[in-house]
């Protein structure tokens, strides 16, 4: 039952008294966790048994191209037969296809065979995020605390994001190479299922509405909207995995290799502070214009990236690139609730999901291959060229960010066959 929250002012203390939130928040940050140890743990592992960081990335950049390829089919399944009827075999597949990858990397198996592991290890991703976000779609509906809600699960991510590398890194580096990846096998099975077990939270699947056989389930895609904001996060995805693979390049030049988790967490820590106070502001602003506004100080802060030649400048840089992601990622987010009605939104943030792992993807491969062959923090580049592409994009089309008004309709609706109206 949707929260009766009406107060116009957004705050973290409300947003956490909304009835039954901590039995889907506690579990949801234990399974999530794991995301952000998945692509660093395998550059670590791959890079140690091949000593390349051009395969360890090409590795990682296929574990990222599977997850963007199947994230919205998973979103689209979970939102017609529930979350939990996607999670629990999806769980299990990533659990075992993770160890596949591992035992192939540690007995020097061919560059294919890692592909060929890789393959399921992306596809079977456990999409938590975006199952966490409909949640508290369902409970907040209309809620002046929906953007508050966003903000809290932006910067539930980016702790992720700086506990995750941090671990990772000790793991690989102070225990063994694989320690990472079945670390995040084993995490992500126990979080994954007792996420998957809190049912009474999860969106009303459609495939259980009365009006089922007349619903066509159109992709969340067919929203001008959401296509704008693909191109968004495929930017904000190459800075990631441009930060990733740089930063690890960086500290192994210098014979500090274990730096790398504290630069990453640095980056990470940023974009996790600025969520907290994006979060707690009652904005008067409209969120298109937030969104141009952080996106351009985004590019502008990576920029500088490429020139940097010292672990504390980069850390400094690093932080400021970090605190301009989070109002992009917020205010993207946000906007799906405007964009998209509740019976496409899972699939919505799986698409936006996908998309910054399909951008992290490609710059993981294309930041190895730049660091292989030129000089060390060429791979900084991708950041830079990533966002200013998307910073385009976003200006070029802004006006598809608008929602429509009462009265008007979605471009051939979303979920239905008649064009639906959106509040």
């Amino acid at each position: 039952m949707a929260s009766t929250v009406t107060d116009t002012r957004p705050g973290y203390g409300q947003l956490l008294r909304t009835p039954r939130a901590w039995t889907f928040l506690l579990p949801g940050f234990a399974a999530r966790q794991p995301f952000a140890m998945l692509t660093i743990s395998i550059v670590l592992l791959v890079q140690h048994t091949t000593g390349s960081y051009g395969a360890a990335g090409a590795v990682s950049a296929v574990t990222g191209v599977s997850m963007a390829l199947f994230a919205p089919f998973s979103g689209k399944l979970a939102d017609r037969f529930g979350q939990r009827a996607v999670l629990v075999p999806g769980v299990l597949v990533h659990s075992a296809s993770v160890i596949a990858l591992t035992v192939l990397a540690l007995s020097d198996a061919p560059l294919w065979a890692l592909f060929a592991a890789a393959v399921p290890a992306g596809a079977s991703t456990p999409q938590i995020g975006p199952m966490v976000r409909a949640r508290w779609g369902v409970k907040l509906q209309d809620s002046p605390l929906a953007t508050t809600a966003a903000a809290f699960e932006s910067v539930t991510d980016e702790l992720t994001f700086v506990l995750g590398p941090l671990v990772a890194t000790a793991l690989c580096t102070g225990v063994d190479p694989s320690a990472g990846l079945l670390t995040e096998a084993g995490l992500t099975l126990i979080g994954g299922l007792l996420f998957a077990a809190q049912k009474s939270t999860q969106p009303k699947p459609s495939s259980q509405n009365e009006d089922h056989a007349r619903v066509e389930h159109v992709s969340a895609l067919r929203v001008p909207g959401i296509r704008v904001l693909i191109v968004t996060f495929l930017g904000i995805g190459a800075v990631f995995g441009g930060m990733q693979v740089s930063l690890a390049a960086f500290t192994e030049s210098i014979g500090e290799p274990g730096l790398n988790g504290v630069l990453y967490g640095t980056f990470a820590a940023g974009n996790m502070l600025s969520g907290v106070v994006c979060g707690a502001i009652a904005w008067k602003v409209s969120p298109q214009r937030r969104l141009l506004v952080a996106y351009a100080a985004l590019t502008l802060m990576a920029s500088g990236l490429w020139a940097a030649h010292s672990a504390l400048l980069l850390a400094g840089l690093g932080l400021l690139v970090g605190v301009c992601i989070a109002p992009a990622l917020i205010t993207g987010y946000t906007l799906v609730d405007k964009l998209v009605p509740p019976t496409g939104r899972t699939e919505a943030f799986t698409w936006l999901t996908g998309a910054v792992a399909l951008g992290q993807a490609a710059a993981v491969t294309v930041a190895g291959q730049l660091e292989d062959r030129f000089w060390d923090g060429a791979g900084f580049l991708v950041p830079l060229g990533g966002t200013a592409l998307a910073l385009v994009v976003l200006v070029t089309l802004r006006s598809r960010l608008v929602p429509r008004g009462p009265g008007r309709t979605v471009a051939r609706g979303v979920g239905h066959r008649q064009p639906v109206a959106v509040d």
